[in-house]
C-alpha cells in the first residue's frame, strides 16, 4: 500500500485528499473499435510481443508503483509513457485523473505481466469527481506529449469515446462489482502517432471541452545504466 495526497477540483470547490492505495490494476486492450484493436495485436505480435489472453485485459502491479512524483527512474533505454485516465475509487465514489502506464517495451516481448510490472506509474495529483463527467465522458480528450531527442512532440491524441465506456471497465475488471475503495485502475490508452518510442520526458493530459479545465502531469525519465 502507498498513501498519496491529492487535490479533488469539483463543482463544490477544491477538497485536499489524502487516498491510500490498496491495489492498482491496468487495463489493456479496452479500444471500442474491435476491428482496429485487432490490427494493433497483429502489428505487435510482428514485433514479438504476445498477444493478450483476454481483451479487454487486467494486469495487477504493485500499488507502491502508482506515484504522482514528477521525475522517474528505468532501467535501460527500451521503455516508453502512454496516457491513460487513472480510475480511483475512495470516500464512496469514482475519481478521475491522467497517468501513463508507462512499460519496459523489451521486457514486454517475453512477458506482459512482467513488464507492467517493471516501471512507476505516474498520475496527476490533481482529480475530478467522474460523476460530473459522466454525461459528457466520450467528449474529452486524452493527449500526451514525448520530448525525443530534444524536441517535444505530439504523442497521442483522441477522444474518450474511442475506449470503453467507464462503467463496462469496472464491471469487467470486477465480475459485475464497484471498484473497492482504495483501487487505482489505469484505463487504457490510445493509438500513438509515430509509433511507440522512448523519451526522456513525457507529459499527459485530459482536456475537458464542456467544463473548460484539463487535468495534467509530467514526469522526467532518468535512464539507468545495465551492466550485466
Amino acid at each position: 500500500m502507498v498513501e498519496l495526497n491529492f487535490t479533488l477540483d469539483t463543482a463544490q470547490g477544491v477538497i485536499p485528499l489524502s487516498l491510500p492505495i490498496k491495489q492498482a490494476v491496468i487495463a489493456g486492450w479496452t479500444g471500442r473499435d474491435p476491428i482496429a484493436r485487432d490490427k494493433h495485436i497483429a502489428e505487435l505480435m510482428a514485433i514479438g510481443i504476445a498477444r493478450p489472453a483476454a481483451t479487454p485485459i487486467y494486469y495487477r502491479v504493485a500499488a507502491a508503483r502508482v506515484t504522482t512524483a514528477d521525475r522517474i527512474e528505468v532501467v535501460g533505454g527500451d521503455s516508453s509513457g502512454e496516457a491513460e485516465f487513472v480510475l480511483i475509487a475512495a470516500q464512496g465514489r469514482v475519481m478521475v485523473g491522467v497517468g501513463s502506464d508507462h512499460t519496459d517495451r523489451k521486457v514486454e516481448r517475453y512477458g506482459l505481466t512482467v513488464a507492467k510490472q517493471m516501471c512507476e506509474k505516474p498520475m496527476s495529483s490533481q482529480l475530478w469527481d467522474y460523476a460530473e463527467l459522466a454525461d459528457h465522458w466520450d467528449q474529452i480528450v486524452l493527449r500526451s506529449y514525448a520530448t525525443i531527442g530534444g524536441n517535444r512532440v505530439l504523442y497521442q491524441e483522441g477522444r474518450l469515446s474511442g475506449v470503453l465506456p467507464v462503467a463496462e471497465i469496472i464491471a469487467k475488471a470486477f465480475n459485475g462489482s464497484e471498484m473497492p475503495d482504495g483501487c487505482a485502475m489505469f484505463g487504457g490508452t490510445i493509438p500513438v502517432k509515430g509509433g511507440v518510442r522512448p523519451s526522456t520526458r513525457f507529459e499527459c493530459e485530459l482536456e475537458d471541452p464542456v467544463l473548460k479545465r484539463t487535468l495534467r502531469h509530467g514526469y522526467d525519465v532518468v535512464t539507468l545504466p545495465i551492466l550485466g
